[in-house]
């Protein structure tokens, strides 16, 4: 198997040629750099785009009907007002940073104690760390995809699903005061697409059979929505 010459070369292969690419990183220590700096960006420009294309208005009104719906006017009218535009984009796109950096912290150490199992395997959390930012590559994707959507919007009230194209509930149409709303929202196409690439990921970089490395890979998504979702029922 060729390797890969350059970290651009390989944020585009691992779209095409994931086995090849992670072939690759195991020698590269450096790279991971590249896609994360590329998923950070693409996971909060459609947020800062977001809010300077939506009607804040309509936007606040919205946010109000669905926290404070019950709420007296008086109360509905107090918590509209704490409501300002620069404190809101700058908490989504902290808190979509953040979050992933936290995220992508646990599934790599979920990563590094799976992989033990391979007696042979050397590679530390630091190594699954960078490891996990290729993983979530296909949120680039994702990203261009929810900025195509406000940009071509023909109007500036834009549900806040159009953030998120790719999930269960912008795919059903579900709307926020939905009961399986944060579900669906929950499970989305590049979830999927991240699972392959972390099955073909640890079958590159350990001794693993393909069974182990595909249940590694979908073990804990599969478990978090299969309790979310009995959790429901009940």
């Amino acid at each position: 198997m060729q390797p890969i010459s350059n970290p651009l070369q390989a944020c585009s292969d691992i779209f095409f040629k994931p086995n090849r690419v992670f072939a690759t990183l195991v020698h590269q220590h450096n790279w991971s750099w590249i896609p994360f700096f590329l998923v950070i960006l693409m996971a909060t420009l459609p947020i800062y785009l977001y809010f300077n294309v939506v009607d804040f208005a309509w936007y606040k009104d919205m946010l109000v009907q669905l926290q404070m719906g019950d709420k007296s006017p008086a109360e509905q009218a107090a918590f509209g007002d704490q409501l300002h535009k620069p404190q809101i984009q700058a908490f989504s796109l902290l808190g979509i940073a953040f979050g992933l950096i936290v995220i992508n912290a646990i599934i790599a150490l979920y990563l590094n104690i799976m992989t033990k199992m391979d007696e042979e395997n050397i590679h530390g959390f630091t190594d699954w760390y960078g490891f996990i930012w290729w993983t979530s590559m296909p949120i680039v994707l994702t990203g261009l995809i929810s900025l195509l959507i406000i940009v071509l919007a023909d109007n500036h009230q834009l549900p806040l699903e159009n953030l998120a194209p790719t999930n269960l509930s912008y795919l059903l149409g579900l709307s926020l005061k939905s009961d399986w709303y944060n579900l669906a929202s929950n499970i989305r196409l590049e979830t999927f697409w991240a699972m392959y690439l972390t099955a073909v990921g640890v079958s590159q970089w350990t001794k693993l059979s393909n069974k182990q490395c595909w249940m590694i890979a979908v073990a804990p998504s599969l478990i978090i929505w299969g309790i979310w979702a009995i959790i429901k029922l009940i």
